[in-house]
């Protein structure tokens, strides 16, 4: 009996000094991890300079390009406003490239240490087991016994100590157990919280590369149209603004026609329809929004009242919500085209930059019902002369008068 108390009490010691040697390797395995860690930290701040750099340009673009937009409207002004807009684009482009990069550096970062921690966890997990069979191999033997199978009580009082400090140990590596796995389930929630960011800026990233070829396309239509003659880009202009002008004017009173000849049971029917506004085009990137500050065309022809919604050249083009065919402005020419639609609740929408049209006036549509074809490319049917590549203007009025669309989409 004696021989097995020293026996068990040697264990419990030997354990203790497996418990700590084993630490000591895990310090080595985890001194590499840490170095891996920050290396990868170092080339993470490296990006983020090179980010604050590119930010520090682009607002060196973004203030140029205000200050032409301020000037008057000159074909050499508007091509300095566009050919800003496109260096903007490029430092766009390469920022977000370099936050992909970084990203997926944090990512790896974050998939190094939830490695790490689950080795220790399970080693924690083994080094306290053991303790527990050790610890109750010991407490086997009652008190009463182990007083007096020992010669002294010095002896009897060590393998009471050596008993408290694996307790201490089971303790300490319990708590170390919960902290490891608190970190575990956080490294997780930052986990799919960084690959929702990798993937939104990949998304960001074709979404500027699009930009691009938009301003890209915008500038080559303007040069083309004037070909590079302030003369002919005033001629242009005066064209542009006046096209928009009385489109306008024809909108305001087509709306108001159509209301006023309306019986009691075309209201009805309006009032009873759908008048939830939808997006008219699968959802896609703005490329423009209402009263956007950046619309490159805003000395030319003033505050945009729409959004533009990025779609590719033909696309299908659905009715946004119940509603009469109030106008249609197309004929096949390059000048530009639009359809519009009453609702209930005062509502009315534009669509622009039209390139076929398969509705007529005063005829009735039910929401997603398809009115036409979206357009916009430089130079094509529909298109105006002022576009920014193929998209969707997309206007919603309330009691004639533009406002936001996005507050009244879902």
């Amino acid at each position: 009996m004696k021989n097995k108390l020293f026996k068990s009490a040697f264990l419990i010691l030997l354990s203790l000094f497996i418990i700590s040697a084993g630490h000591s390797s895990n310090a080595l395995i985890n001194l590499d991890l840490d170095q891996e860690i920050e290396a990868l930290n170092i080339k993470i701040q490296n990006q983020k300079k090179q980010i604050d750099a590119l930010q520090a340009k682009q607002k060196e673009y973004q203030a140029q390009i205000v200050a032409k937009q301020n000037d008057q409207a000159s074909l050499s002004n508007q091509l300095a406003v566009i050919e800003n807009r496109l260096g903007k684009a490029q430092l766009d482009i390469e920022e977000t490239t370099l936050e992909i990069d970084k990203t997926g550096l944090e990512i790896k970062k974050i998939e190094i240490d939830t490695e790490n921690l689950n080795k220790k966890i399970e080693d924690q997990k083994l080094h306290i087991s053991n303790l527990l069979r050790l610890v109750y191999k010991q407490e086997q033997t009652t008190a009463l016994e182990a007083l007096l199978l020992n010669d002294s009580l010095s002896d009897f009082l060590n393998q009471v100590k050596y008993l408290e400090d694996a307790n201490t140990e089971i303790g300490a590596s319990v708590n170390d157990l919960k902290r490891q796995k608190e970190q575990l389930d956080k490294n997780k929630e930052i986990l799919e919280g960084k690959n929702g960011d990798l993937a939104s800026l990949k998304t960001k990233l074709e979404e500027k590369k699009n930009g691009l070829l938009f301003d890209q396309e915008s500038k080559t239509s303007i040069l083309e149209e004037t070909k590079s003659s302030e003369k002919a880009f005033q001629s242009l202009l005066a064209k542009a603004r006046a096209e928009q002008q009385q489109a306008q004017i024809d909108i305001a009173n087509a709306e108001n026609a159509i209301r006023q000849k309306m019986s009691q049971k075309d209201k009805d029917r309006l009032e009873d329809g759908d008048s939830v506004i939808a997006w008219p085009v699968s959802k896609n990137y703005i490329t423009t929004g209402f009263h956007d500050p950046d619309y490159p065309f805003r000395k030319i022809i003033g505050e945009h009242p729409a959004i533009d919604i990025r779609a590719p050249q033909g696309s299908t083009l659905r009715a946004a919500a119940d509603g009469y065919v109030a106008k249609v402005k197309f004929d096949g020419s390059k000048n530009y085209a639009y359809i519009m639609i009453i609702h209930g609740n005062n509502l009315s929408t534009v669509y622009g930059h039209v390139s076929a049209v398969s509705v007529s006036v005063d005829q009735y549509v039910v929401k997603g019902q398809v009115i036409g074809k979206t357009g916009a490319t430089p130079g094509t049917a529909g298109a105006g002369p002022f576009t920014t590549g193929p998209h969707l203007h997309f206007e919603v009025r309330k009691n004639g008068i533009p406002v936001n669309p996005l507050n009244y989409m879902p």
